[in-house]
């Protein structure tokens, strides 16, 4: 072979090379995961809005686990890895943030709700009112369990401030959660129920009879923040500055949402009571 031929040979070897590099298609990045810790009284409506928020961050991979607000925070609080958390009651945050748990200036209350009596569409309870809760026996009332459950805990402060809990005590039935109020109440085995605006006003199977005065239980605020254990910060920053937006704010409404400014302090009063 003449140096002319092998040199001709190299340059068009070196061509296609050069070629092949500027027509083969990019190396897409992976999509980073984001994991989000949520409360199940915000699960309709997450199934809602993600999907618009995954299809405006192509690079993000949005996980969800679901369950008792104060489980997760026990379970954030130990460890797990988790970048957002979304309670159903943004004291959980709070207790996460007196520990130093929480990622400084990401806490915010994008939502709030207000407190339910529901009783099934298909076996109605003999009241319309919580007032008819004082002359109308009920056999069975499903609550949130106190202990597991953020819906627990605020139905209790309700039961109490109303002086119902002494003559309805006896006929509790505990859920772990609200959506196990909902299925107690749907299923017959309980007369009525109590559980957030959220969580009845999308489910065909209870219907709302009345709405908890304001000042019997501490604000529901629906809060988020990113947490210590997050590791895509990049995507939880997005996330809340997305759940702030009006579009999203306007989905939230669909499912029982209110703005969170519309609640005031008021439980901190009867703590001060003696």
């Amino acid at each position: 072979m003449t140096d002319h031929s092998y040199r001709l040979r190299t340059v068009l070897s070196l061509a296609i090379l050069i070629a092949t590099f500027w027509m083969a298609p990019p190396v897409q990045a992976q999509p980073e995961t984001l994991t989000i810790a949520a409360a199940n009284s915000v699960k309709d409506a997450l199934r809602k809005v993600l999907p618009l928020f995954e299809s405006q961050h192509r690079d993000v991979n949005v996980r969800v686990i679901y369950g008792p607000s104060q489980t997760l925070r026990k379970q954030i609080e130990e460890g797990a890895p988790v970048d957002v958390f979304l309670p159903s009651l943004s004291e959980e945050i709070d207790q996460l943030e007196k520990k130093g748990l929480v990622i400084q200036g990401s806490k915010r209350v994008y939502a709030s709700t207000s407190l339910v009596l529901i009783t099934s569409t298909t076996l109605p309870a003999p009241i319309a009112s919580i007032q008819d809760l004082h002359a109308v026996p009920v056999r069975r009332i499903a609550i949130g369990d106190p202990k597991a459950s953020s819906v627990g805990k605020v139905a209790a402060q309700f039961l109490k401030y109303s002086k119902l809990e002494p003559q309805l005590k006896s006929q509790f039935i505990y859920g772990e959660h609200s959506r196990a109020v909902l299925d107690l109440v749907a299923k017959g085995e309980a007369e009525i129920g109590i559980v957030y605006r959220t969580d009845a006003v999308t489910d065909k199977h209870v219907r709302i009879l009345d709405t908890a005065p304001e000042d019997s239980h501490t604000p529901i605020r629906y809060g988020v923040a990113v947490v210590w254990t997050a590791k895509n910060l990049s995507g939880a920053g997005d996330f809340i500055e997305f759940l702030l937006t009006p579009h999203i704010q306007a989905q939230l409404k669909e499912h029982g949402f209110d703005q969170a400014s519309r609640h005031v302090g008021i439980v901190q009063s009867q703590e001060g009571k003696p």
